[in-house]
C-alpha cells in the first residue's frame, strides 16, 4: 500500500510540470485537473488524497482556489531528475555568478539542465537560504553552497549521469 501512496504522490508532484519536462513555474492545478492529468477524472479521491499528505510533508500548499493546491519548491525538488541542477541566487551575486560559470560547461558534457531561482521572490527561500547563496543541488541533493569545489561536483555530476542511464 505504501509503494501505491508514494506513486499516487510522485504523479501529483510531475503533474505541475509541462511536457518535455519544463517547470511549470509556481502553477496552481486543481484536484480535478490533477486528476485529468494523472490518471483521469475517476481519480479525484485519489487525488485529493494524495495532495493533502503532500501538503503534511510541504510538498504541496493550498491555493486561494476551492480545492487548488500549488507545489512547493521542495515539491519540485522531490522529482527532480538526476541530472537536474539548481542554482538557488540572486540578482547581483558574483559568487552566484561565478558558480553559474564554473559548472555550465560541465552540465553541458554531461547533459545536465540548470534551473535558476531568485530567492529574493520567495520569502520561504529567501529566509532559507538568505545568507548562503550560491546554494546549488544536483536532483533532490544539496551539494553546494558558497562556492563550488569543481572536482567534486564534476564527480557527482558523473555519479548522477551514470546512474540516470541505468
Amino acid at each position: 500500500m505504501e509503494g501505491a501512496i508514494e506513486a499516487a504522490n510522485r504523479r501529483v508532484l510531475e503533474a505541475f510540470d509541462v511536457p518535455g519536462g519544463e517547470p511549470a513555474g509556481g502553477e496552481v492545478l486543481t484536484v480535478a485537473e490533477m486528476a485529468d492529468v494523472v490518471s483521469g477524472p475517476d481519480g479525484l479521491a485519489e487525488m485529493r488524497a494524495a495532495a493533502e499528505e503532500l501538503v503534511a510533508r510541504g510538498w504541496l500548499r493550498r491555493a486561494p482556489e476551492a480545492d487548488a493546491y500549488a507545489r512547493t519548491e521542495d515539491g519540485r525538488l522531490a522529482v527532480a531528475g538526476a541530472l537536474d541542477v539548481t542554482l538557488y541566487t540572486r540578482p547581483g551575486c558574483h559568487l552566484c555568478d561565478e558558480a553559474k560559470a564554473q559548472i555550465a560547461p560541465l552540465l553541458a558534457r554531461a547533459g545536465g539542465r540548470l534551473r535558476e531561482v531568485n530567492i529574493d521572490a520567495d520569502p520561504e527561500l529567501r529566509e532559507r537560504y538568505n545568507l548562503d547563496v550560491p546554494v546549488i543541488w544536483l536532483g533532490a541533493r544539496k551539494v553546494a553552497k558558497h562556492r563550488v569545489e569543481l572536482e567534486q561536483f564534476r564527480r557527482q555530476l558523473e555519479n548522477a549521469r551514470r546512474s540516470a542511464t541505468k
